[in-house]
């Protein structure tokens, strides 16, 4: 309840998450907008974030439901992020997550991929990525 107060009275800038049915606080769907000066600038990407008794001592399974092409998300829109895995701490709310999965699409992780053909691109050749990101946006 006190991560829904939070994400109603002070939501960070690009992200927003709530419930996706007021008698299941387990089960919420959230959306960030692509950050700025980044390839993803101007996107709109819809996540589930499914909890569990356990929260919040374990994080959250989040997924992106929307299609995205991207060094360290999986083609089944699961996320390779430190803090979804062995860096999850008890402090970390759904604002600071949601921000963080935020950052991470201006801050591409090729050295830990999930995706090994959009890392391989981000490297090899960086307008070429940017084009399959905005197709993918599409």
């Amino acid at each position: 309840m006190s991560d829904l107060k939070q994400m109603k009275d002070e939501p960070p800038d690009g992200v927003s998450a709530s419930p996706i049915d007021s008698r299941n606080l387990m089960h919420w769907t959230a959306t960030i907008v692509g950050p700025e000066d980044s390839a993803f600038e101007g996107g709109i990407f819809n996540l589930s974030m499914l909890f569990s008794d356990m929260y919040p001592n374990v994080p959250p399974k989040v997924h992106f439901t929307t299609d995205i092409f991207h060094p360290n998300v999986y083609t089944d829109g699961s996320i390779c992020l430190d803090i979804l895995a062995n860096k999850w701490s008890p402090v970390y709310s759904v604002c600071s997550l949601l921000t963080s999965i935020q950052s991470l699409l201006a801050d591409e992780n090729p050295n830990s991929p999930a995706n090994p053909e959009a890392a391989k691109l981000y490297v090899s050749d960086r307008k070429a990525y940017r084009r399959r990101v905005r197709y993918w946006m599409e």
